[in-house]
């Protein structure tokens, strides 16, 4: 949101006091408590008659600090608050009759006292200014209702501040956007929407940003917080929430891995998922004809073809039209459901279900969660109700424990008949308007945090049902802390070229979030693709952290599309899955530090100035670079840091430190290994849950006469089962492990 005409005018709709000199700075407990004045103070009549803010500062983990702005301390608590872990720290509190310092580890927050003058910096352990909120930076608006005469404080009011820039300084992150990859320049308000992948909204919002400066900022507010990064002030990124209270945390990590470790550990680590969710899913589609008879087709199709596949979904039609939800089998179609379940589970497949938290009202469940009060309310008490997507549907009010009760209920059933993971679809059209939550929750603050209660939910159900370790949703929203709740896909695509970047924009952007998993549907959503962009869409969807086969008015099953598409998707879906010792260890990275499986090159090369803006290629894990094709001709350009490399797929070994321009077949694309590695192959190609050591093979890529590297080889568990420590000696690799299970050991030079 931008209030200011230029840098000298505000709009004349607001009026705006800003921050201009701390006056007062006294220590309470473990916080440093701030007066700032909106004027300067020079005598005591400039006390009279003008706002202050209360500024504190606190330390709620190692390297964080929380700053929380107030200028009206009696507004009513939205009773919505996004969930922190949070650890005892003692900073350091210093005060001078120049400074006043909070210091967390290696980051410091200094208030200068100064007359006239508002700043306040946030330094590094080598007491370099990381950024400053200064000159006009930290406000209030005021949207004056009565216009800019007006005295009374009636209208909307805006706490904001804005941090400096330095040059050449470049923001990531805010969520799955779909926007350009650096979001310098860019307005962005943190507002779920179902828009697809082609707009500037955004089904998963995250007030988190991080910067190729080594730190990030976390805005502390479920509302629908406004970035102007770089825009209405180029020289700084700026940030705004209704209310009178603003609360972020300054997070520094040192580098971007760091500042994510930091931020995860603050708002929650990504669960590891099973290792049978890493391979193939394949889906009925959205508004295809299907039944058990449809469906057994495609899974025979894919095993007759050698094409392995892990787990099949039934998406909205497995229940009965106009029903949405009420969990129930359409008997026309699925006469015996447990029955067809249990014979596709004889089959090695695990199994999902779409859902929703929205109720039809022709859905018996309607009449049920009304009669309970279990749905949203208006004002008036009624059901608060929509024709948008199922006619005349309620909203869960996961808010009222009793509701979530009752729902987790209804979805046990089905959990019980054979199904394994759950669909958790939509959670971004929530009502704002006339709304009334169980708890008296504010709901504007509810509409974003909404998919966080749902989301935790059904994955706690997921984990109390299944057991520790076996949940894993595939979920379309989120909000900061979502991430706990894994895997989210990335919404409705289209079948091209252009929507497929996007696609590869949104999940970095999604990585820089705190996302350490992330999917999205191969070959597009909306239409169906031609061959081509099938065929090169795979590769990449299957070089994902999950892989899923989905669209609307189409299957996706690769035989429809051409011969090439089958030898396509087999041999990618192979490859993933001769992968996973090396992948499963990714997602345990992912769960222990937050370290995303698909990484934009700048979580890997920091200190590499080329790849800032790159949003056309990615790591998977530390070790993998992928550059997916997205021309019909199969030419692609992608940039090497500097160093050896070598492909996966021929053994070709190439020098790093510049841009490459290459033309692949369908079989092939920029797949390349870091050299100095030691790349653990699995000998299973046929599924993603097998012994991981039992044959391996260890691929050792460019490592030099007298280094060593450490592998260590994850089981299906999540579980580090054997170590091994690869030294080249005379040219030969040599292998130091405490594992009995045999192995084979090749080497690229």
């Amino acid at each position: 949101m931008k209030f200011t005409n230029g840098y000298w005018l505000t709009k004349p709709e607001y009026r705006l006091d800003f921050a201009t000199q701390c006056v007062r700075a006294e220590r309470e407990g473990d916080t440093l408590a701030l007066l700032a004045a909106c004027r300067p103070v020079r005598g005591r009549g400039d006390v009279l008659n003008g706002a202050a803010f209360r500024v504190v500062l606190s330390a709620p983990r190692k390297n964080i600090i929380r700053v929380q702005v107030t200028h009206f301390a009696g507004e009513k608590d939205s009773g919505v608050h996004f969930e922190t872990y949070e650890e005892a720290v003692t900073p350091e509190i210093t005060l001078t009759e120049e400074a006043a310092c909070l210091r967390s580890g290696d980051l410091t927050a200094r208030a200068r006292i100064v007359e006239g003058q508002w700043q306040l910096d946030f330094l590094d352990a080598q007491g370099q200014i990381l950024t400053s909120s200064g000159y006009h930076g930290m406000a209030r608006a005021l949207l004056e209702e009565e216009g800019p005469s007006s005295l009374q404080p009636h209208g909307k009011s805006y706490m904001i501040d804005s941090l400096d820039l330095a040059v050449g300084e470049n923001v990531y992150g805010l969520g799955e956007r779909f926007t350009s990859y650096v979001k310098n320049g860019q307005s962005v308000t943190m507002w779920n929407a179902d828009g697809g992948t082609a707009s500037e909204l955004a089904y998963k919002n995250i007030p988190f940003y991080m910067t190729n400066r080594g730190y990030g900022v976390f805005v502390e507010d479920a509302a629908d917080v406004s970035f102007e990064i770089a825009s209405e002030k180029v020289e700084r990124a700026q940030f705004s929430v209704p209310g009178e209270t603003l609360v972020y945390d300054i997070i520094y990590g040192g580098n971007p891995k760091g500042t994510m470790d930091l931020y995860t550990a603050l708002t929650g680590r990504p669960a590891l998922l099973p290792a049978w969710s890493f391979g193939l899913w394949l889906s009925t589609s959205f508004t295809t004809d299907y039944d058990e008879k449809t469906v057994s087709s495609m899974i025979d199709g894919m095993a007759e073809r050698n094409i392995p596949l892990n787990v099949f979904h039934f998406d909205c039609y497995w229940m009965k039209a106009y029903n949405w939800c009420d969990f129930t089998w359409d008997p026309d179609i699925f006469p015996d459901p447990e029955g067809m379940l249990a014979r596709y589970h004889a089959r090695g497949l695990k199994l999902c279900c779409w859902i929703n938290p929205y109720i039809a009202q022709a859905s018996p469940l309607f009449w049920e969660g009304k009669e309970k009060g279990y749905f949203l309310k208006t004002k008036d008490g009624s059901v608060w109700q929509t024709d948008l997507w199922q006619a005349g549907m309620a909203i869960l009010d996961v808010t009222n424990p009793e509701a979530r009760e009752w729902y987790c209920g209804k979805l046990k059933k089905i959990l019980e008949q054979g199904i394994d993971c759950l669909k958790t679809d939509f959670g971004e059209r929530i009502p704002v308007r006339d709304v009334v939550y169980h708890n008296g929750a504010d709901p504007l603050r509810m509409h974003n945090y909404y998919t966080f209660l749902y989301n935790q939910m059904v994955f706690n159900l997921l984990k109390q049902e299944k057991g520790e370790g076996e949940a894993i949703l595939f979920a379309r929203s989120a909000t900061a802390g979502g991430q706990q709740f894994p895997v989210h896909w990335g919404g409705d695509n289209s079948a091209s070229y252009v929507s497929m970047a996007e696609t590869l924009r949104a999940g970095l952007s999604m990585s820089h979030s705190g996302f350490g998993y992330w999917s999205h549907d191969i070959s597009g959503f909306e239409q169906t693709a031609p061959a081509d962009v099938y065929k090169r869409w795979t590769a990449f969807g299957l070089l994902s952290s999950h892989s899923r086969l989905h669209g609307s008015s189409s299957y996706r099953v690769p035989w429809l599309f051409d011969e090439e598409s089958v030898d396509v998707v087999r041999f990618f879906t192979q490859l993933k899955c001769r992968l996973m010792p090396y992948l499963y260890r990714m997602a345990m990275e992912a769960h222990a530090h937050g370290t995303p499986m698909m990484r934009p090159m700048l979580l890997e090369f920091p200190e590499d100035p080329a790849v800032e803006y790159l949003d056309r290629q990615y790591m998977l894990g530390d070790r993998l670079l992928v550059a997916p094709v997205f021309q019909e001709s199969g030419e692609v350009s992608y940039y090497l840091p500097e160093g050896e490399w070598f492909s996966l797929l021929t053994g070709e070994k190439v020098q790093g430190g510049t841009w490459r321009k290459e033309k692949h077949g369908f079989l092939s694309l920029p797949l390349m290994v870091r050299g100095g590695t030691v790349l653990p192959v699995g000998e299973n190609h046929g599924r993603t849950d097998y012994d991981y050591g039992e044959n391996v093979e260890l691929r050792v890529y460019g490592l030099k006469e007298g280094e060593s590297y450490t592998l260590e080889m994850p089981n299906v568990r999540g579980e580090v089962e054997a170590t091994y420590v690869i030294t080249m000696k005379d040219g030969q690799p040599q292998v130091s492990t405490e594992s009995s299970k045999p192995f084979t050991v090749k080497v690229f030079k």
